[in-house]
């Protein structure tokens, strides 16, 4: 899984006995050929090879298989998003090459430095990654201008340049192969700096742990502080929230570090105190730790409190700080706080003397000192120390030192968010001067005089024993803290980055003959980043080996926080497992987060170390396996040799583990290697060798041998062929039974499909042989694997005797014994037949063979219990059953199922006949369990078959579903109409189809077939066979209400798709049990439909007209023309569900409900299940959910159906419409309630506004019904029943409404005539009762399309002007007030106005006003109309 880089294969050659300790250079001449030398090699063989992101040095001798645990690793433990957008941020004016770049370019190009070692660049750059190079350049060198700081618990990465900070927070994701990763994401970012011209100039992540008990060692929150050029030094939350700001010293903060509690690793070592130390160029602050963890808990809980209520708050303890005045140096540019120390006598007399002479009095004992060490110019390095005592600490209360109330830092922050204070006061605060108090003086005891050189950074290690110093000439010098001096010296690592790894010895590592009360050994690692070479590199300490070189980027930083979790003691961390990270590589390029990981072994000594030279070997053979182009001979004598010269029997172990499970060395090779080295243990001591590694080599070889034997078996030779076994009685007959379904099953499943080249059957490799089984206590064991790797084990053992290949009995009899359990040896005959369905169906000898198999490991001895009598469940079938049903392979495992019953059978018979010497007719448990089974599986096949049926082209659904015994009986009762009625939608059946379907299966008609489509009677025909199977989980009701359930489901996945959810209705009517109708449909309301109407029902409110389609879709999750499709359904399910409530005690509206309810006439139907499947457990079905819905209140349904109708006529005619201001507070209080819940409705007389607008509404529905029916007719458009049926709906509507129906009859008269539609008027007209008010109304009409005629007409006539001169006074006048604009179509023909002046005067009674005008009317229009 680990593999290394072709770029790091340098270091695989090089002895670590010898290669780190070449003072003079004498062998970098051998390591750059042999650089040049395996970079070539990897060139010819095709390049480097690329895995996992995990980076692998074998420069201690370990190879690929093992290098996760023995070498240095670098792996990936995070990742940075979003990076872009923190340099956009923090780089507004960013060029990606600008002069400052083109200027580090040359620089770095004319100071390149490889004095030591070559070079370790990418071989195949020029190739491969030109391009790369390119975008690095361009994006990374950003990063270097920012300060950077990572959270010890790297859950809080801060990046900040001049007053701009970005934070950073982990988040955890799943990634598609099902691991997790942890990346870091913008959480804030924004401006830090409240000073005019302050930058931000250092940061650090302080993680403070939680004060709960039941805490285990996480932190509870971060604290980041930040150091600013001004001399403030202020503390945020991670949200960014301003906490403290103190300015403790007047000149720029230079380094901010940290100190934290740690475990002491000896009884008298002294536990150190916690602080934050804070360097300014002439002086040191240190804040007492736990005065400062009280201060930010204080400050935070203000903060929260403060939000949520602008209340006084009370002031946080005062900070406790000490501050030195460090002198004696000329420049200090970074230091590292130790800790307080305390000399020996001899160590204090000494100094005494040399500080004082020779009479100077000592005393007694030593004072404790708190010792610090700064880098920079003149010395190069200073050591100074603070007696305790000498100085008193200073109390510096937050911010401005308010006495009273924390108003300063705090609330200037945050009064912005908060919003306390106002602009003139915040301007105050700002404008204070803060006092600084003066620092105590400290000298410098002793230096590192070079007045050359100058420190750049120090790097404290976390035993406070050593630290690494860098400097401006390019080197890396280790110092020894307690004696002051340098140990060690690294050249050519300019601008080098620094860390430390400590690592603990492991549990068992040690002599035996060592005490186990000793405390475990550490060791300390110098991590060193140069960014000039692009190289991490990891050095022992203290004169140790380089034991780890990385190549990575060249604009990396390395991230080393030098403290934990801030809050601890040894108290509060007894069980607790704090997890930090000690060393991070932050990669700018890919944003990856890297994590070092340094195996104890690797800081012992080369020459003291027998494993180091074990693990010398074990790099030899590891790159031996890895090698491609070894001849077999070879490699057998390379590994014998490596593995008689390991002296270790762990690493023994090892090495011969990565033989094992290497894929190059072939069988004999493996096996020669395995017997030779079991032959030495066996030749050694018995007392001596390892035991554990003497049972591995024996088991190993006993492995090996089975795998050369049964591939033996398996390879075709001249041997002669066994005799057939007999066949067992009764089996042909089961075949001819099922044979009919097992057809139509293979004829659905010998579609092509899609096969990869890893999934094709192929010899085993005996590397996976090995790894899939293994000896436990002298039995031979297979290791539970999932079922792909069973089947690829169970076919190199099985399937040559399946296919007829192999001598069955030679193998049976080698499998028995190898050792292994006819139990196992049983699971895995089962997993290759019945994952290799296709391939047995293939071979028509397949069930015999299998038969013969079943019946001798049947008489292996253990497989069946000898006390089984036949009247008992035996554990061998009960194995070869549970097998069958828990399989989705169907012909399969019925076929399975068939030949184990008949071999159980002659087992029983034949213990039958031993036991009473009669023929007897056998009745046993096992027998009736098989034919449970056997009845099971032939239902599941025919069920298997249907399913498998190709959906139409284009259609939707999901893919095929398989399915089991198991799942049917674990699905519950209507699983098997649940699968059944996801076909039906895949296939795309409509009610009606369905419904000739189950008419035709119940009146047994014989099929159409010169009618029916290939595909529709294929359906037809499964469907009928399943449902003869299953005549109780597939009756009509059932199938049909899954049926309507699962387009509802289907719908509201796609709500787009409206016929789902008219199917889904359409489908709901045609059950016929009212109960199961009622409950289904109570069920789809509340589920799915009552949320998206009440949603619709707002925004219509809201806006006052039919929505757009923007709006639907943002509120209501559908478009405009969903929205109108599903409003429509929403009324056809509301009426369907009142046809089947109670609704004795209303009144009778045809559209709304039927007159007696159809619940109360039928009784409940009881719930069966067919007579295999009575076990069946799980989830309820839906027509058992449906049977359990409470009753519903009729008139609350009739309530929403009054909405539903009113909303879906708005959206149909585009009508503007608030519908919840229809009805009163009643009226709107009980919309979208429980159906069942008795709410409170309206009653009596509403008011007269309210029906006004009732009314109004009502009208526009008939008028906007009106102008489609007169388009639909123009056009030619033939007009559907549904359309028709809006005058009904909005007649019965206005009885609900208590609208006036006849005014909506006489409106709707007018609209048709004003329409031109004279027919369809006059077929309402006959229902209008006041006529007197309809004939005014009428005639008005009649006078405007006649005023058209003779007035406003184009083509008027001379005899035109005749008849309107020859006209009354009266009739002339009234005509010309006549407006015939507002008629749609004035252009009538005038025997159509005739008919209707006649019908105005039949409905006007003799004395009426406008009686006359009519007759006059009708006059003028006869007399028109009689103009040629």
């Amino acid at each position: 899984m680990c593999m290394c880089h072709a770029k790091l294969t340098a270091q695989q050659h090089i002895d670590t006995s010898a290669a780190y300790s070449d003072p003079l250079g004498s062998k970098k001449i051998l390591n750059t050929l042999t650089n040049f030398t395996d970079r070539l090699i990897n060139t010819i063989r095709g390049g480097s090879r690329t895995g996992r992101r995990v980076y692998v040095v074998e420069s201690a001798g370990f190879g690929s298989g093992s290098a996760r645990n023995m070498s240095c690793c670098l792996l990936d433990f995070g990742r940075v998003q979003e990076l872009r957008q923190v340099r956009d941020f923090l780089f507004p004016k960013h060029n990606n090459a600008g002069p400052e770049e083109e200027k580090t370019r040359a620089e770095n190009e004319l100071t390149w430095d490889d004095s030591d070692w070559g070079s370790w660049e990418n071989p195949d750059g020029k190739e491969n990654g030109a391009q790369a190079e390119e975008e690095e350049q361009q994006s990374a060198p950003w990063l270097q201008d920012c300060v950077l700081s990572l959270s010890p618990c790297s859950d809080l990465l801060v990046i900040a340049r001049d007053h701009k900070a970005t934070f950073l927070s982990a988040k955890w994701r799943t990634e598609e192969s099902g691991q997790e990763e942890m990346t870091l994401t913008v959480t804030w970012s924004g401006t830090l700096s409240a000073e005019e011209g302050e930058c931000i100039s250092s940061v650090i992540c302080i993680p403070l742990s939680s004060q709960k008990r039941s805490s285990t060692g996480r932190p509870d929150w971060t604290c980041v502080v930040v150091g600013f050029s001004s001399g403030y030094v202020r503390f945020y939350t991670e949200s960014g929230v301003l906490l403290l700001a103190q300015l403790l010293h007047e000149d720029p903060v230079l380094q901010l570090k940290c100190r934290t509690f740690e475990i002491p690793r000896h009884p008298g070592v002294t536990e150190q105190h916690e602080e934050l130390s804070i360097l300014y160029p002439a002086a040191l602050v240190t804040i007492d730790g736990f005065s400062l963890f009280q201060s930010l808990r204080a400050c935070r809980n203000q903060v929260a409190r403060a939000a949520a209520a602008g209340s006084d708050v009370i002031q946080p303890p005062p900070l406790t700080y000490k501050k030195w005045g460090l002198q004696d140096m000329d420049k200090i540019t970074d230091h590292s706080s130790i800790g307080i120390t305390t000399l020996s006598v001899f160590d204090q007399m000494k100094n005494a003397s040399l500080l004082g002479g020779f009479h100077v009095s000592v005393k007694g004992s030593p004072p404790a000192m708190s010792q610090y060490i700064t880098v920079g110019g003149g010395p190069y390095t200073g050591f100074f120390y603070a007696i305790e005592g000498s100085s008193q600490p200073l109390l510096s209360h937050v911010a401005l030192a308010v006495a009273s109330k924390l108003t300063s830092a705090l609330f200037s922050a945050a009064s912005g968010w908060l919003g306390w204070k106002s602009k003139n006061e915040e301007e105050t605060v700002q404008k204070q001067k803060p006092k600084v108090e003066p620092a105590t003086s400290l000298p410098v005891r002793f230096g590192l005089p070079d007045s050359r050189r100058h420190g750049e950074s120090i790097c404290l290690s976390p035993c406070n024993t050593m630290a690494g110093v860098t400097d401006d000439f390019g080197r890396v010098t280790l110092l020894d803290v307690a004696r002051g001096i340098a140990i060690r010296m690294w050249k050519g690592y300019r601008d080098a980055q620094l860390g430390w790894v400590q690592v603990s010895e492991a549990r068992g590592e040690r002599d035996l003959a060592t005490s186990p009360s000793m405390p475990r050994r550490h060791a300390q690692f110098l991590v060193i980043y140069a960014p000039r070479r692009g190289i991490l590199e990891v050095w022992g300490t203290q004169h140790g080996p380089r034991v780890g070189a990385f190549t990575v980027g060249k604009h990396c930083r390395l991230l080393y926080a030098g403290h934990r979790l801030m809050g601890v003691n040894s108290v509060t961390s007894q069980g607790w497992q704090i997890h930090t990270q000690q060393v991070c590589l932050f990669d700018p390029v890919s944003g990856a987060l890297r994590a070092i990981t340094i195996p104890f072994h690797l800081a012992l000594s080369d020459k003291k170390s027998e494993r180091a030279k074990d693990m010398h070997l074990l790099r030899r053979l590891t790159t031996l396996l890895r090698s491609k182009e070894v001849e077999p001979a070879l490699l057998e004598s390379e590994a014998q040799s490596v593995l008689l010269d390991i002296k270790h029997p762990a690493i023994k172990k090892q090495a011969l583990e990565s033989l094992l499970s290497n894929k190059n060395p072939p069988v004999s090779c493996l096996t020669n290697v395995t017997r030779s080295l079991l032959a030495s243990l066996k030749e050694q001591d018995p007392e001596a060798v390892d035991k554990s590694l003497l049972q591995f080599c024996s088991s190993q070889l006993r492995l090996l041998q089975l795998y050369t034997d049964v591939q033996l078996l398996h390879t075709p030779d001249t041997s002669p062929t066994e005799p057939e076994h007999p066949s067992f009685s009764g089996i042909k007959e089961d075949l001819a039974r099922v044979d009919p379904v097992l057809q139509r099953y293979t004829e659905m499943n010998s579609r092509p499909c899609v096969s990869f080249a890893q999934d094709s059957s192929g010899p085993l490799p005996v590397r996976t042989f090995l790894s899939q089984l293994e000896w436990v206590n002298g039995e031979l064991r297979v290791i539970k694997q999932p079922d792909t790797d069973w089947t690829q084990l169970g076919s190199f053992l099985f399937w040559g005797c399946l296919s007829g290949q192999s001598p069955l009995q030679r193998v049976c009899e080698t499998l028995q014994e190898s050792g292994i359990s006819p139990q196992q040896l049983l699971s895995l005959l089962l997993s290759v037949w019945l994952n290799k369905e296709k391939d047995v169906l293939k071979y028509p000898d397949a069930v015999s063979h299998l038969g013969t198999l079943l019946s001798t490991l049947s008489s292996i001895k253990g497989a069946v219990d000898e006390s089984w009598d036949g009247q008992s469940v035996s554990p061998w079938w009960q194995q070869v059953r549970t097998a069958c049903v828990q399989s989705e392979s169907s012909a399969a495992a019925l076929l399975a199922a068939l030949v184990a019953h008949r071999v159980a059978k002659n087992a029983i018979t034949r213990l039958a006949e031993s036991k009473f010497q009669e023929e007897w007719e056998c009745v046993s448990l096992e027998l009736e369990q098989w034919v449970v089974c056997i009845k099971q599986l032939e239902d599941v096949l025919a069920l298997q078959t249907l399913l498998c049926l190709p959906s139409p082209q284009g259609s939707t659904g999901g893919a095929v579903t398989r399915c089991s015994v198991k799942m049917l009986l674990e699905s519950g009762r209507g699983g098997v109409a649940d699968c059944v009625s996801k076909l039906i939608f895949r296939q795309g059946v409509s009610p009606d189809l369905l419904r000739d379907i189950l008419q035709r299966r119940g009146e047994n008609e014989p099929m159409q077939q010169q009618l029916q489509q290939g595909e529709e009677k294929k359906l037809e025909e499964l469907l009928e066979c399943v449902c003869q199977r299953f005549p109780n989980s597939l009756s009509p009701d059932v199938l049909i209400a899954h049926c309507s359930w699962e387009n509802m489901v289907q719908w509201n996945k796609d709500p787009e798709v409206g016929q789902y959810l008219e199917w889904s209705v359409e489908f709901l009517k045609m059950i016929s049990n009212p109960h199961i109708q009622f409950g289904v449909s109570v069920m789809m309301w509340q589920t799915f439909i009552v949320k998206r109407f009440s949603a619709a029902a707002f925004l219509m409110e809201k806006v006052g007209k039919a929505p757009k389609d923007r709006l639907c879709r943002r509120d209501v999750g559908m478009g405009d023309a969903a929205l109108r499709s599903f409003l429509g359904s929403s009324v056809q399910l509301l009426q369907a569900l009142m046809e089947v409530s109670s609704s004795s005690i209303l009144p009778f509206f045809p559209f709304f409900s039927r007159a007696d309810s159809a619940v109360e006439k039928v009784s409940a139907p009881d719930v069966r299940v067919d007579e295999v499947w009575g076990g069946a457990e799980g989830s309820v079905s839906i027509v058992e959910l449906a049977l359990d819905q409470r009753s519903v209140h009729y008139p609350l349904v009739q309530h929403h159906c009054v909405l539903a109708s009113l909303l879906h006529a708005a959206m149909t005619f585009s009508l503007r419409l608030k519908p919840l201001s229809l009805f009163d507070s009643k009226g709107k209080n009980a919309f979208f309630r429980d159906l069942s819940s008795i709410q409170l409705l309206p009653s009596g007389d509403m008011d007269h506004s309210l029906v006004a607008v009732r009314q109004e509404f009502l009208m526009n529905v008939l008028t906007g019904w009106v102008q489609v029916l007169a388009e639909s007719e123009e056009n030619g458009v033939k007009h559907s029943s549904t359309e028709d049926m809006w005058p009904s709906v909005c007649m019965e509507l206005s009885s609900v409404l208590q609208v006036n129906t006849d005014i909506l009859r006489r409106h709707l008269v007018c609209e048709l005539y004003n329409q031109g539609l004279d027919l369809r008027a006059e077929e309402v007209m006959m229902e209008v009762q006041d006529k007197d008010v309809l004939s005014s109304q009428l005639l008005v009409l009649t006078g405007q399309r006649l005023a058209f005629s003779l007035l406003h007409s184009h083509l008027q006539t001379k005899p035109n002007m005749e008849l309107l001169a020859r006209l009354p006074p009266t009739l002339c006048t009234w005509l010309k007030a006549m407006d015939p604009s507002e008629l749609r179509c004035p252009s009538v023909p005038l025997s159509q106005s005739s008919r209707l002046i006649n019908k105005v005067i039949e409905m006007l009674p003799e004395n009426h006003g406008q009686y006359s005008l009519a007759l006059n009317l009708l006059e003028a229009v006869d007399s028109l109309h009689e103009e040629p």
